[in-house]
């Protein structure tokens, strides 16, 4: 028997459209549902059980407001409708996730390692979740779950989480998450630079290296603090010779930015252009990879860091372009300069992250300072002299 035939008015007198349905699993419970129409559209809706309080009466109350929404020309949803309607407001984090990828497309700096931050710590635990289900205590399970990882790597996951649910929000795929995540310490995210012999044990390196073309991506890194993606994206109408400029494409702001160009680095890249066209003619980019495509990658980093006796942990592109700020700060660069030269937000960020003194610049402050230390007491030594000749006299 069919659910609709079994359904028996609970009262066509005292309560017309409502009807009621005797369950038959143990214990015994009684289903409330009404009845009525929507442009001519019979609709039957589900009001609750008796045992979650709901009676004849308060099903009768339910119709009469339908129906009265109906009279008024206005929007009838049922339940059905309702709890629909609040989950597409309120869906998983996998579909919010995938949205967000989605509406960001190529456009979005980082996308790879965003896709693979969520895969591996965020979705195995949270991707079923649905965002209003998200607690504080979640959050602490992530941090817990990241404890062998670096500060700065659990930041970013947490950041990626947080702008997920912030982007969920704004464009009503969820409600706003309850409480704000608090985000760690990224005690890591020091500069990187070279000791003096290590700088000149990578030029050394870099002079003698096979693959001239990866030697002049690593010095015009050392010398314009260029991104290694910003390198591999170059092509030859971005470079302005006459005026020193290099436009960068698709830069990690998003928007349209400038690197100025040094004698040298001008240098380097009408070098790279004589052996790109002997090698690679036709290709669009100046330091192009397999078969005159865009580079992807550099496996020769590795190679080089060892050949020069590099720490394992130095990033090499990315390394150099701290190293050239640190530099640049310890050598009496105003820090706004270096900040354009960095193409920063702000130049506070650049003095947070660089304005540190390198190792030979303290030794030699530490040289200096003693000296004046012990010429303070040689000259004490020489006004006593002094003073004991006169009172002799």
């Amino acid at each position: 028997m069919s659910t609709a035939s079994a359904r028996v008015r609970a009262d066509k007198n005292r309560w017309p459209g409502v009807y009621k349905l005797e369950t038959a699993a143990k214990p015994v419970d009684v289903i409330f549902y009404i009845t009525y129409k929507v442009e001519g559209r019979k609709v039957w809706e589900k009001v609750g059980t008796r045992s979650q309080g709901i009676t004849p009466q308060i099903a009768a109350d339910v119709r009469a407001e339908r129906l009265r929404k109906a009279l008024h020309g206005e929007a009838v949803k049922t339940a059905k409708d309702v709890r629909r309607e609040k989950l597409q407001h309120d869906q998983t984090l996998d579909e919010v996730a995938k949205a967000y990828f989605e509406s960001k497309g190529d456009s979005l700096k980082g996308v790879v390692t965003d896709k693979n931050r969520y895969d591996k710590h965020i979705k195995p635990t949270f991707g079923t979740r649905r965002v209003s289900s998200l607690t504080e205590l979640d959050v602490v399970r992530v941090k817990r779950g990241m404890a062998t990882h670096k500060p700065a790597t659990v930041w970013n996951t947490l950041e990626l989480l947080r702008r997920l649910c912030n982007y969920g929000a704004k464009s009503r795929l969820s409600p706003p998450l309850r409480f704000i995540i608090e985000m760690p310490d990224r005690n890591n995210a020091k500069p990187e630079y070279l000791l003096t012999d290590q700088h000149e044990r990578l030029l050394e390196v870099l002079e003698s290296w096979a693959s001239r073309d990866v030697a002049r991506m690593v010095k015009l890194a050392m010398v314009t603090a260029m991104r290694k993606g910003e390198i591999f994206a170059l092509r030859d109408s971005d470079i302005d010779s006459v005026q020193g400029l290099v436009t960068l494409r698709d830069p990690k702001s998003g928007k349209l930015e400038f690197v100025y160009l040094s004698k040298d680095a001008l240098g380097l890249l009408e070098e790279q252009k004589s052996w790109r066209d002997e090698h690679f003619p036709g290709s669009l980019y100046l330091f192009p990879g397999r078969k005159g495509k865009k580079r992807v990658d550099c496996s020769a980093d590795t190679r080089i860091k060892e050949a020069a006796g590099l720490p394992k942990d130095f990033r090499l592109f990315h390394g150099l372009r701290h190293h050239l700020a640190v530099r640049a700060i310890n050598e009496g660069e105003d820090i706004g300069l270096v900040s354009e030269l960095l193409r920063h937000k702000s130049s506070e960020f650049t003095r947070q992250r660089y304005a540190q003194f390198l190792p030979d610049t303290v030794r030699t402050a530490a040289e200096r300072a003693s000296k004046l230390a012990q010429q303070g007491v040689v000259n004490k030594k020489k006004e006593k002299a002094v003073n004991a000749e006169e009172t002799q006299e």
